[in-house]
């Protein structure tokens, strides 16, 4: 019996360890908030309007369809002209009657139904993520040397600059929110040493701490983005001390 009882604490003992060090690890599984990766909604039917050979030309229609209620945002297409992309229905016959209506008032003129598979992100099972990633930059390049003109502030309350960001993932299939506060909640932090092609890059440029400028990293340490209104989109280092002394975060959405 003396020598059982010295037995039979040491196995209660070893198995006191095994059970504390098991709930131990299970307390430290789950992720945090921010280790989650966050995915955006996919873009549904949109409706493409106008051929510009002027960029204000296609302003001026973007918020004329503004102004009835309608998302509505404009880009350089391949041909060189600037083309309205508005809309976001889950229903091609949504979209051709909410068309044909405009086109009646005098709005629209000719236009085009853009479906889901005709987006990139329709082809990133296909050809992986690195080659959505190529399409973003591809996107956000086409922009250089545009004038940005989707809205505007002064320096001191902050840029309206996260128009250029949405149009990019938009016309790439994924519907990132309009404005640069909701669409750095809508990411998953990224560091700068982390950054990849096609993550967007957030600043504090008013001095106050919070998210008021956004742009589009595409690699080699630089990102494209929206100066402010009226100027032309343009490719800026990172490293720059303006940008270096403001950056906020990274963030990723694929």
């Amino acid at each position: 019996m003396n020598n059982v009882l010295p037995k039979i604490i040491f196995l209660l003992f070893i198995s006191f360890l095994v059970l504390s060090c098991s709930s131990r690890t299970t307390r430290l599984a789950p992720e945090s908030p921010a280790q989650k990766n966050k995915s955006l909604e996919l873009m549904g039917y949109t409706i493409q309007a106008g051929a510009f050979a002027k960029v204000e030309n296609a302003v001026r229609l973007m918020e004329t369809l503004k102004k009835r209620g309608l998302s509505a945002t404009y880009f350089k297409a391949a041909d060189g002209l600037f083309k309205v992309r508005f809309g976001n229905f889950s229903a091609k016959e949504n979209a051709r009657q909410r068309a044909q209506s405009l086109k009646e008032a005098h709005i629209i003129e000719e236009f085009y139904i853009v479906k889901p598979e005709d987006y990139t992100i329709a082809r990133q099972k296909q050809y992986g993520t690195s080659y959505l990633r190529e399409a973003l930059v591809k996107t956000a390049r086409d922009f250089i040397g545009v004038p940005y003109l989707w809205g505007g502030a002064s320096f001191e309350t902050g840029f309206d600059c996260s128009g250029l960001t949405m149009t990019v993932y938009q016309l790439n299939g994924l519907n990132l929110p309009r404005h640069s506060k909701t669409q750095y909640d809508a990411g998953s932090p990224v560091s700068i040493s982390q950054l990849q092609k096609g993550d967007l890059v957030f600043f504090a440029v008013s001095g106050k701490g919070k998210v008021s400028h956004v742009g589009i990293y595409i690699g080699d340490g630089k990102f494209i983005h929206a100066p402010s209104h009226g100027k032309k989109i343009c490719v800026e280092y990172l490293s720059a001390p303006f940008f270096a002394k403001r950056f906020v975060s990274g963030q990723n959405y694929l």
